[in-house]
């Protein structure tokens, strides 16, 4: 990551064909094994939101914190904008759905789109469950398509699709944007009224306000926020004057001699730097006070209408993201935890308030528990599991997975080598393309300061890869355990 980019990833860095035939036949499904009623579910997905800002968002802790669940371990899979939105489309790891970038041909919204994979998401099988969908703001990256900006994906209703490419190649994102507004393009200006996340706030309350009350819904509110080029609303843009980017044990790390040989090029962050990665990271705390503000009223409209109590609501973000951290003044994509682990934090029905639940979480796990809720059937093909046992406190650690696969496939990322890595309870390790390895005790190590790949016994070694080469080519049921 040269230091130039931190100036462009500050004002204006992105996160980031014709159809071919959808896959093969249907896999049998999987049937739901819970029977809870037709609850609706909201899920808020930020975009390249790190865990420090929930501090920052005081409707989040007082409303879904406090009223639910928290996961402590969390994390994406794949921890990049567009395959990590791919995985919680289909609740599969990036090898199994074929998005492994940003960009096409080999990423994005159109990767997916001509792969046929919209034809098996959470959409359609909520859809099919009988539930009212509905999508509003970010789907994923390079949407819509290039010859069709009226489409609307398989599986909603109700569709408000925020152009994520064209708003972000003019330099636009939190005005001047476009939408497609159920199959109607609108374009919005650069007014107070326009602001984006208060307008995808609107579109998400009236989604409720028209859905009957006998018919159950899941809403997925896709936020841009806090995502670069970032621009809080006027009404937030003094606050949180001398805030800067956390300093961890990780920040600027000083020693990297133990790392891979790209975070060995990345030089020590100089004090301009470090100046300008803290002016984001304010501009960014800034912009998901509106993110916060949505959030308080989503949950005043469904306590008003009588659902709150038969209402999941689920908070979470794509992906992490670096600021400071092992030298890396901005970004995503690397294994370590400030890139991987992600808020998730839950409310509804059973929930035990206030609680905070250890076991491992993963993206890909949403969409089969958005499936239970529902009562919808998944399909075999699901690499992740329901954490709807685990959120009701129907589920022990004994049961629960002890490890999972970390990817990196592309080399879009900034100087970032092709990685696979494997996260398990206490370690966490890493196989490069160009070789190199690292390994962290993360009982001993939790910042991951100091790789022991060199001192490590032979026979760990050997464990720790056969076990990752299982999950590189893991496929469904053999991707849960």
């Amino acid at each position: 990551m040269k230091r130039a980019l931190i100036l462009a990833a500050l004002f204006g860095a992105a996160c980031g064909g014709g159809a071919k035939k959808p896959p093969s036949a249907p896999q049998k499904p999987l049937a739901p094994a819970i029977d809870m009623g037709r609850p609706n579910i909201v899920f808020i997905l930020t975009d390249d939101l790190d865990m420090s800002h929930v501090q920052y968002m005081p409707h989040l802790r007082r409303h879904l914190a406090a009223k639910g669940t928290t996961f402590s371990n969390m994390f994406v899979t794949y921890a990049v904008c567009a395959p990590s939105r791919a995985s919680i489309l289909t609740g599969q790891y990036a090898h199994n759905h074929g998005v492994v970038e940003n960009r096409p041909p080999r990423g994005s919204f159109r990767r997916f789109f001509s792969e046929g994979r919209e034809q098996s998401t959470i959409a359609t099988w909520i859809q099919a469950a009988g539930y009212r969908t509905g999508l509003v703001g970010k789907y994923m990256n390079y949407y819509p398509p290039q010859r069709d900006p009226g489409y609307v994906p398989p599986g909603w209703d109700d569709w408000h699709g925020y152009f994520d490419f064209k708003s972000m190649a003019e330099g636009a994102a939190y005005y001047n944007y476009e939408m497609n507004e159920n199959g109607k393009v609108v374009r919005y200006g650069d007014t107070e009224k326009d602001y984006v996340t208060d307008v995808l706030r609107d579109k998400a309350l009236e989604f409720i306000e028209r859905t009957p009350k006998d018919k159950p819904f899941f809403l997925y509110l896709g936020e841009f926020a806090p995502h670069a080029p970032v621009s809080p609303a006027d009404r937030h843009d003094n606050l949180f004057p001398d805030l800067k980017a956390p300093r961890g044990a990780s920040f600027n790390e000083e020693d990297v001699a133990d790392k891979p040989a790209w975070v060995r090029a990345q030089p020590l962050m100089t004090p301009e730097v470090i100046a300008a990665t803290d002016e984001w990271y304010r501009k960014r705390v800034q912009s998901i006070q509106s993110v916060d503000d949505t959030i308080d009223a989503l949950v005043k409209a469904l306590e008003t209408r009588g659902q709150l109590e038969n209402t999941y609501i689920f908070f979470s973000s794509d992906n992490g993201f670096d600021f400071g951290g092992h030298r890396l003044d901005h970004g995503k994509g690397d294994p370590y935890e400030e890139s991987i682990r992600v808020p998730l934090i839950v409310r509804g029905p059973a929930i035990a308030k206030g609680r905070v639940e250890t076991a491992i979480a993963l993206n890909i796990d949403l969409a089969p528990t958005f499936a239970a809720i529902a009562q919808a059937r998944a399909p075999e093909s699901v690499d992740g599991r329901s954490l709807y046992r685990l959120l009701v406190g129907k589920a022990t650690m004994r049961d629960w997975r002890k490890d999972f696969l970390v990817e990196l496939r592309s080399k879009e990322d900034a100087g970032i080598t092709e990685f696979a890595a494997l996260r398990t309870t206490d370690k966490l390790y890493v196989e490069y393309v160009n070789g190199d390895r690292e390994l962290y005790d993360l009982i001993k190590d939790p910042h991951q300061l100091e790789s022991v790949a060199q001192a490590a016994e032979p026979e760990l070694l050997e464990k720790l890869a056969a076990r990752l080469a299982v999950l590189r080519a893991c496929k469904g049921d053999g991707c849960r355990s």
